[in-house]
């Protein structure tokens, strides 16, 4: 029986050791095929050069904190005589205004190019619903959300628990509104009228743009732009989408529309990575070259909150209370 036992136990041992390295040569594996492919990305901008003629697919996904790989990505589409035709797909909750601004103006010059539809494949909430409508028509599924026309700014008060600590912070200021808000004082009446100014001149600027590219009268803007989210079964009588159905339907919409051939393929295209090697790209990069779609799409994810993390300015975002 003792014999039976430790038996048993070496057999355990053992197989805990071959999951250790399975997972060490997965990983491997994933950061050298990642290498690579960050480097064929790098040398040519897309892995496999665009030859055929096709629909051109670029995913907007995450948070919309701009970048300059994306804006190269757009004007190499904008260049490419074999892109017949784009599909924007959106499942995003939005980012910086900024960001969303510059994704904005850079979709509508490519619109200048190419035929663009844009197509909801989840979420396009608030400044991911400024990049919806870039193209010149929505197609979202019916349980997508939409809209979250709004413009948030948010920064901590911790001046409770400093001084619950015994901690103070002096400044010196060269006058009363520079370096406001501040965590570390409450926030004074004259400061948050500033912002609320920001704020609201933002917010015009995001309603006037959706009136404008939506075709909304005053009436029919104050009924979505409240902030709130739409599903996308509501969004076609609010005038928000056109249409509700898949990519398929937004491909159709081009052939029908936009005269772009029938039964074109439709290929994705990825931005370059920015300026050197990132650990997350390249590890996204090798976990879809593998077929990981899922781990591909997790570290993207990291990748996000990352730059979210690093980023700063007002919000376009639609982000629901914990």
């Amino acid at each position: 029986m003792a014999a039976d036992a430790e038996f048993l136990i070496d057999r355990r041992r053992l197989r805990r050791k071959l999951t250790l390295w399975r997972v060490v040569g997965i990983g491997a594996a994933i950061l050298a095929v990642g290498a690579v492919g960050y480097r064929a990305r790098v040398g040519e901008g897309r892995i496999f050069p665009a030859s055929e003629n096709q629909i051109a697919r670029i995913s907007i996904g995450g948070f919309i904190a701009g970048s300059e790989s994306t804006r190269k990505l757009i004007e190499r589409v904008g260049e490419a005589k074999a892109v017949q035709g784009v599909v924007v797909s959106i499942s995003s909750p939005g980012g910086t205004t900024t960001g969303s601004e510059e994704l904005y103006r850079n979709l509508r010059a490519l619109a200048a190019k190419k035929p663009i539809v844009a197509f909801v494949d989840g979420t396009a909430a608030s400044g991911a619903y400024i990049t919806a409508i870039a193209a010149d028509h929505i197609v979202a599924r019916e349980t997508a959300l939409v809209g979250s026309i709004g413009v948030l700014f948010q920064y901590p008060d911790v001046s409770g628990l400093l001084d619950k600590v015994g901690v103070k912070v002096e400044a010196v200021k060269s006058s009363p509104l520079k370096a406001e808000p501040s965590g570390f004082s409450p926030t004074s009446p004259e400061a948050r009228a500033a912002l609320s100014a920001v704020v609201m001149d933002t917010y015009g600027w995001f309603k006037g743009l959706v009136a404008e590219r939506r075709g909304l009268d005053e009436a029919q803007l104050a009924a979505v732009a409240d902030g709130r989210v739409f599903s996308g079964r509501q969004s076609v009588p609010l005038k928000l989408v056109d249409e509700l159905g898949g990519e398929r339907q937004a491909v159709a919409w081009l052939e029908k529309e936009r005269e772009v051939p029938k039964n074109l393929p439709v290929k994705d295209w990825k931005p370059k990575s920015e300026g050197g090697f990132k650990l997350w790209s390249a590890l996204g990069l090798g976990a879809d070259l593998l077929g990981l779609d899922g781990l591909a799409a997790r570290l993207r994810a990291a990748e996000a909150e990352t730059a979210e993390l690093a980023g700063g300015g007002l919000l376009a975002v639609w982000r629901p209370a914990p």
